[in-house]
């Protein structure tokens, strides 16, 4: 079975015609986009005209910059120092900025039309991308003057973009000394992270310990490279006249604020819940002040769960053909046609993503698997991802992308096929650990996701201030993992340089990138509670469901299945299925 991911089905290579042929064209495109820009700015046009050209000239647009883009991602998220990726990554970022002023220009022509709903209603093409229309004329009022978008742009290149590379060839590159049964090695980030699932109890603290040791070498670089992040988000921000970076993010997210309030208030009321859960894990693993950060993913149960990676595929085709052969077939072919990159290795990125590529129909996984249940269910949460994209592929690329908060839906629905579907067949010791499992998976999405809420609302309100050294930002870290976990953790092993290892704070463009897992768990329980009480008929509108998360805000989306969000009682019911688990697991032993 290939373990490495195929990227020939975007290019042959950088070096092949296809490739460089498409950069010639992302020029022409350009060209095209930037000229119909300042159409805009003449004293008369054909409205439904250039509207019309707006939405082919933006498809391929968006088209061929998502190959190119997907082809220079992809490569540097196995091999970060790819000096040709990095160029050619450079050079599509810097034409892509020559696009700012002309989408300001269009953005405030839209937002000045009158009579916007009946130039929708005459055009068939208007009407099918109606929603991305009106909200981009509903952006105007925050685009700036087109020399300001341009400037910002053309920074961003030597600003958040260039800071993120150094952060992930930071982590990619570092090397971390560990002892190992008296063995002293050198092993990457990503490798030893991986040995908090580890069974023997001394290799996760020894993991644990090394890891925190390994961040001095590059924790100085990692602060600067945060602080310029968020700075330049702040700056932008304001000047954008949003009120915070978090209001910039909920409008972006097609979320409001009541329903960012009504799931966090229900989060906070079960955090004691999720404690109980936490010392009793830490009293089964023999520790008396809660439990050790470096315990949190212990695995419980005298079993030997270890799935290959053979055995992991297996285990979610057949897991997800209980919910519907469709997902099943999706499933089966991102794994036989290569689309996936399976184990760590130096010089590959962290953690775990699936990068959808709609316009050739397909997607790319990143995993870094180590034959734990737990990376079976990392599988699973990809190719949810995955299967998102792919009931979008009949929509236009337009209408194909969704916001942050639903985009966890997928994934978090396939985690639970999963883990319900092996419950059923599983030993009583089995069923243990699973359910231990998914409470774990639970509390990292509620409990600590809630931490990294706070902890990036605190970074911003103090970044405003000035640059923070490392020892503020680790101090606003375990404040923050003080508040979430109380007295579930011990306080005395906590994780002050959890910002340093996810990802998801250096991402300029995606700020908060926190709630939407809470977001997409709880609304994910709700859905699965509705296919319990429904069966086979759900997966249809399921994916119906999944089909229009690129042309509708998520109230909407909700309402297709009668879900009202904003109402904290649906929160607390999904939170209550969580409860639920935690109770039982804490009659078991």
């Amino acid at each position: 079975m290939e373990l490495n991911w195929s990227l020939k089905e975007l290019y042959p290579s950088f070096q092949s015609d296809e490739f460089k042929n498409d950069f010639e064209t992302l020029d022409k495109i350009i060209d095209e986009f930037i000229h119909l820009g300042k159409e805009t700015t003449g004293i008369a046009v054909d409205i439904r005209d250039v509207l019309e050209r707006y939405i082919y000239i933006n498809t391929e647009l968006s088209k061929t910059s998502r190959m190119l883009g997907a082809m220079t991602h992809l490569t540097l998220s196995t091999d970060t120092k790819n000096s040709t990726a990095l160029r050619y990554q450079d050079i599509l970022s810097s034409k892509l900025s020559n696009l700012a002023e002309s989408e300001a220009q269009l953005t405030r022509w839209m937002g000045r039309i009158e009579n916007l709903d009946v130039i929708i209603e005459s055009s068939p093409l208007l009407k099918e991308h109606e929603f991305i229309i009106k909200e981009e004329a509903e952006k105007a009022k925050y685009i700036l003057s087109d020399k300001e978008e341009a400037i910002i742009a053309k920074m961003k290149t030597t600003g958040s973009n260039a800071w993120e590379k150094l952060k992930n060839i930071l982590t990619s590159s570092l090397m971390v000394d560990i002892e190992i049964d008296n063995v002293q090695q050198q092993l990457p980030l990503s490798v030893v992270r991986n040995l908090a699932y580890e069974a023997d109890p001394i290799t996760r603290k020894a993991a644990y310990e090394a890891e925190l040791a390994s961040y001095k070498k590059i924790d100085d670089g990692m602060a600067a490279a945060l602080n310029g992040i968020k700075g330049e988000v702040i700056t932008t921000s304001k000047l954008r006249g949003f009120e915070s970076p978090l209001d910039e993010t909920l409008a972006n997210s097609r979320m409001d604020k009541a329903t960012l309030n009504a799931m966090l208030q229900a989060m906070e009321e079960y955090m004691p819940v999720f404690r109980n859960y936490l010392r009793k894990k830490s009293e089964l693993l023999g520790h008396k002040n809660g439990l050790p950060f470096y315990d949190l993913f212990a695995p419980m149960g005298d079993i030997d769960m270890t799935y290959s990676y053979e055995d992991g595929c297996k285990c979610v085709i057949d897991n997800f053909r209980t919910f519907s052969d469709d997902l099943a077939d999706f499933a089966k072919e991102a794994i036989e046609k290569s689309w996936i990159d399976v184990k760590p290795k130096q010089g590959k990125v962290g953690g775990a993503f699936c990068s959808g590529i709609h316009p050739i129909g397909e997607c790319r996984v990143l995993l870094n698997y180590g034959d734990t249940f737990s990376d079976v269910v990392t599988l699973a949460h990809e190719l949810g991802h995955g299967y998102h994209g792919h009931c979008l592929n009949n929509e236009s690329i337009l209408n194909s992308g969704y916001p942050m908060p639903i985009a966890e839906t997928a994934s978090t629905f396939c985690e639970t096929i999963v883990k319900k579907a092996a419950i059923k067949t599983a030993t009583p010791e089995e069923k243990f650990a699973i359910l231990e499992g998914e409470i774990c998976d639970c509390t990292q999405v509620i409990v600590d996701i809630y931490s990294r809420y706070l902890f990036e609302s605190e970074l911003f309100r103090r970044r405003e201030e000035a640059n923070l050294s490392v020892e503020e930002i680790n101090e606003i870290m375990l404040d923050a993992q003080r508040k979430a976990y109380g007295d579930g953790l011990d306080q005395n092993y906590l994780h002050p340089y959890m910002w340093a290892c996810k990802t998801h704070y250096y991402y300029a463009g995606r700020n908060f990138y926190n709630f939407p897992y809470a977001f997409g768990q709880l609304f994910s329980k709700g859905l699965y509670a509705e296919y319990l009480n429904r069966g086979q008929s759900f997966a249809d509108d399921y994916r119906k469901l999944l089909s229009v998360t690129g042309k509708n805000n998520l109230k909407d989306i909700a309402m297709i299945m009668n879900i009202d969000i904003t109402d904290i009682n649906f929160w607390r019911s999904s939170l209550e299925i969580i409860k639920g688990d935690i109770d039982e697991f804490l009659s078991l032993k």
